[in-house]
């Protein structure tokens, strides 16, 4: 796996995703590899390696990025009664690349 699978596979389009919600600077679509039986991510367009590295000026893009959150968390919570949203650090971020995962149901692994 890549260090930065979202920039370099993803947003470069190398990738082909299956798009939930998008905006100028935020995309949200189901992952590719589910671990959940509804899994969708969320990241910016702009590369931002961890939450621990949003600077003052990512701002704009962390509140866009929360926006499109809100809005899918909502429609998975009524389409599913539930949903989590999880972001991951350090050793448990795979990718250096910010992103949060919003899902529901039982872990499928």
């Amino acid at each position: 796996m890549t260090q930065d699978f979202y920039c370099d596979e993803v947003l470069s389009g190398k990738t082909e995703i299956n798009k939930v919600m998008e905006t100028e600077n935020v995309l949200a679509y189901y992952h590719t590899r589910p671990f959940y039986p509804v899994h969708i991510v969320a990241i910016p367009k702009k590369h931002i390696s961890s939450l621990l590295t949003v600077e003052e000026s990512d701002n704009e893009v962390l509140l866009e990025l929360l926006d499109v959150i809100k809005k899918v968390a909502a429609m998975v919570t009524e389409e599913n009664g539930a949903c989590k949203v999880i972001t991951n650090l350090g050793n448990y971020q795979d990718s250096k690349h910010l992103h949060w995962h919003i899902v529901s149901g039982s872990p499928l692994r």
